[in-house]
């Protein structure tokens, strides 16, 4: 079986799991089964690291509810086929070949040399990340916020795993509205989100560059240039627009303002998290989410979107294009044609599968266009954040939705890899014509 049809079905079998495990009555605070929608709903945005909810996490699901969540969120983040690979690797210290390729689809490892170095890098990551999160979270719930020991803590480490994973998932009513201005919570949640969502090639890259004193690939730098412009570029938009509106950012300090800005460019490109009343926004603030979350974050992070890398390659693409040039290139190197011919396969497989869904949406809801295709592409991000509607859609949408999660997470060039037949190299090629374009 193909490594990426093996992806597909784990994660299919993880929500199967999740899924029966909430409907449980166990799960549930009013102690009754769970329907079948509500319990699937869930278990997606959590597995697909989404956030989009059609309950209230922190009052309808029980303590047991919230650690079946949680433990989707981080298995979801982490990679089903990653997790299996680690296990595999700590029990028998080798990997089968197949294994190897496996985790490597999963990971977007370069070669399957570094596949060791990569898996470890990413469990050590992801545990010393969440744990200083939670660290840092726990004393400003305990010390700033007043709650008790048991209470910050435990909020603490929800927080911080739903960060660092890009899930958005929260156990206040508001999500993090409350905390609004608060440099001690948004801080180490915004240092959490960039860090799951900028991928885990570049965390390896950036390791070895430290330590070897190597030069950085160039899907390194394109993904950390891209996300620094893509974070400015949406701070400075966001303060543009909400300045004054007085539902948003009117009312706040300047320094207040900013953060509130920062943490809205930086939660809108996968975290799902938010700060202010994203149903408040103005028709312009809704526009630039529709771009950030479509982009999203780096590859074989926690993030979903198409990918800074994807968006930034097609972008050079159009600059060569533009000038004349036959090559595509950055930083000294030349792309690979096969990259920008994936680069356009990918934006457009996305673009058809949010053009799809927004139909279905706007044919079986009354809801205005923008905030139904700001739910679209929320979901196909893996975004979580809404407009306020997802409780209020019919079956027929949340249903779209949930497929919508399931495909931005998997991955369009996945999910169609693992539904096509086995390639194969054609002993020919055509003669070649070049048809009018524009």
């Amino acid at each position: 079986m193909h490594p990426t049809r093996v992806i597909v079905i784990g994660y299919l079998i993880m929500i199967s799991i999740g899924t029966f495990a909430l409907m449980l009555p166990i799960a549930s605070a009013s102690g009754v089964r769970e329907s079948f929608l509500i319990a699937l709903f869930t278990t997606v945005s959590a597995v697909c690291v989404t956030g989009l909810t059609l309950v209230d996490t922190g009052t309808h699901w029980t303590t047991f509810g919230q650690w079946i969540i949680l433990a989707l969120i981080q298995v979801g983040g982490f990679g089903i086929m990653t997790a299996s690979t680690l296990l595999g690797l700590m029990i028998n210290r080798s990997l089968r070949l197949k294994t190897r390729m496996i985790a490597q689809t999963e990971t977007h490892t370069i070669g399957a040399g570094d596949l060791k170095s990569v898996i470890k890098l990413v469990l050590f990551v992801t545990i010393a990340i969440e744990l200083i999160i939670t660290v840092a979270l726990f004393l400003s719930f305990w010390l700033t916020w007043k709650q008790t020991l048991g209470e910050a803590l435990w909020n603490g480490f929800f927080h911080a795993l739903s960060a660092f994973n890009n899930a958005g998932f929260s156990l206040f009513e508001n999500n993090l509205m409350l905390f609004a201005g608060d440099l001690g919570i948004l801080l180490p949640i915004m240092i959490g989100v960039v860090i799951g969502g900028i991928g885990f090639p570049v965390l390896f890259d950036l390791k070895r560059s430290v330590l070897q004193r190597l030069n950085l690939s160039l899907h390194s730098k394109l993904t950390l240039w891209g996300s620094a412009i893509l974070l400015i570029f949406g701070s400075l938009l966001f303060l543009l627009f909400e300045w004054n509106n007085p539902a948003t950012f009117g009312a706040m300090s300047i320094p207040d303002k900013v953060l509130s800005a920062v943490f809205a460019s930086v939660s809108t490109r996968t975290a799902g998290f938010n700060s202010v009343d994203i149903g408040a926004f103005t028709h312009e603030t809704w526009s630039i989410h529709f771009l950030l979350m479509f982009v999203g974050g780096g590859s074989a992070g926690t993030a979903g979107g198409v990918k800074v890398g994807t968006f930034f390659i097609l972008l050079l693409l159009v600059w060569a294009e533009v000038r004349g040039r036959p090559d595509t290139e950055l930083f000294g190197r030349r792309i690979a044609t096969s990259v920008q011919r994936e680069a356009i396969t990918v934006l457009v497989l996305g673009s058809a599968v949010v053009s799809v869904a927004t139909i279905i949406l706007l044919a079986t809801t009354r809801f205005p266009t923008d905030q139904v295709i700001f739910e679209v592409i929320s979901a196909f991000g893996t975004v979580g954040l809404s407009t306020g509607i997802t409780a209020d859609l019919p079956p027929v949408a949340q249903y779209t939705l949930i497929i919508l999660m399931f495909i931005g997470r998997v991955g369009t060039i996945t999910m169609a890899a693992a539904l096509a037949t086995s390639s194969r190299r054609m002993p020919y090629r055509y003669p070649e014509e070049r048809p009018i374009v524009g």
